[in-house]
């Protein structure tokens, strides 16, 4: 009985080392690609992903919040564009993610 008690002690430890581990590759999405890439699909049923991913990704930011400021860079790389430039003077809609 006692080796059976240190058997789970042994996984729930892993299994918790795991999910710390994904999680703190989740918040870096490049590398969290090249992780995903070697893991098998049975691992999909044990790992909660999606709830480690809203975990991981959620940000500060609240409804009503105010987009924090960022600059990019224009399509001809001739200038950047600040987000804060536009602050009161035209309306922004920011697109994150794929549309295709």
């Amino acid at each position: 009985m006692k080796m059976l008690r240190r058997i789970v002690v042994v996984v729930v430890v892993l299994y918790i080392g795991l999910l710390a581990g994904l999680l703190a590759v989740m918040r870096r999405p490049v590398v969290f690609g090249q992780v995903m890439k070697q893991f098998p699909g049975p691992m999909f049923a044990v790992i909660p992903f999606r709830r480690l991913w809203f975990v991981a990704r959620a940000g500060q930011l609240k409804i009503g919040d105010p987009a924090p400021g960022f600059a990019l860079t224009t399509r001809d790389r001739k200038s950047q564009v600040e987000l804060a430039s536009f602050r009161g003077a035209k309306p922004v809609v920011l697109v994150f993610g794929s549309y295709t």
